[in-house]
């Protein structure tokens, strides 16, 4: 008769048992929600936001199954989406702009099942549902932006050299620069070329003036355009994982596009306007 040591008995129950606690929380489901999370970065969710909301819900005789502070946002747990919806209109009422509330679903796991990190497998759109975003940043934005910025350092950079100038200004994607005199054109050239790299240069005679124009190059553009999704997708991010949902994707989608998928997110219209506050 085959006889194993008691250690290997031992062992097999302790990974049964573990096994078996940290699948309990998907057995409990999910229940209706509401999410208070600050819309500025300067606001923190604390112990006062905490009893402000619990006084809105007890003023409009809702009682949560569950209130809680989790990490930069404050919870509560409802019985049925009535309460929820209820809930929802007097805590946004009670708290004014200054934070978000959001429908949302949590999990019914018990508290000593949290405080051991055993958490619900959590679900994509497929099978949870929740909203889907499909972003366009505005890369003319971005450029205009850069181009608005370098004409005024252009200004300043010819002063700070000595460079006689008689204006600068903005023809689409081309800053053009004035000189009075070839020598001053000339000078010009050769700051603007080691101050501002990114831009390409062509000099010509217009009106008796003489001008020097800047575009950016390709290249320049390409960062710029690259930088402006980066922004955005680090703000995106930051903003969603402010609003506490479980299991965000968040990333870019060809040349100029950003996709957000929040599995779990009940309240289209207001994830919608979140989102289209922070994006740029």
């Amino acid at each position: 008769m085959n006889r194993y040591p008691l250690w290997k008995y031992v062992l097999i129950f302790t990974v049964l048992l573990a096994g078996l606690i940290y699948t309990l929380p998907n057995f409990f489901g999910e229940s209706p929600a509401v999410q208070v999370s600050p819309l500025r970065t300067g606001i923190k969710a604390d112990a006062a936001l905490l009893a402000r909301a619990a006084d809105a819900l007890k003023a409009a005789n809702l009682n949560p199954d569950m209130l809680s502070l989790e990490g930069n946002s404050v919870k509560a747990r409802f019985a049925d989406t009535d309460t929820q919806l209820k809930a929802k209109d007097a805590l946004h009422g009670a708290l004014g702009e200054d934070y978000v509330v959001a429908l949302n679903l949590v999990s019914r796991s018990p508290q000593w099942l949290t405080n051991l990190h055993a958490l619900p497998m959590y679900l994509g759109l497929d099978l949870r549902g929740g909203v889907h975003f499909l972003l366009q940043v505005d890369m003319k934005a971005a450029l205009d932006k850069t181009l608005e910025a370098t004409t005024g350092d252009l200004r300043s950079t010819l002063r700070e050299q000595n460079v006689p100038y008689s204006g600068v200004s903005r023809e689409g994607d081309v800053l053009l620069v004035k000189f009075r005199d070839a020598a001053a054109r000339d000078k010009g050239e050769e700051q603007i070329k080691q101050h501002f790299a990114d831009y390409r240069l062509s000099g010509k005679e217009q009106g008796g003036e003489f001008l020097l124009q800047a575009q950016l190059t390709e290249q320049a553009k390409r960062r710029i355009e690259e930088s402006a999704v980066q922004q955005n997708l680090l703000t995106l991010r930051n903003r969603v994982n402010e609003l506490g949902v479980a299991e965000p994707v968040i990333q870019q989608q060809g040349v100029d596009r950003i996709v957000v998928q929040l599995p779990g997110v009940q309240d289209t219209a207001r994830a919608k306007d979140i989102l289209g506050r922070t994006a740029t």
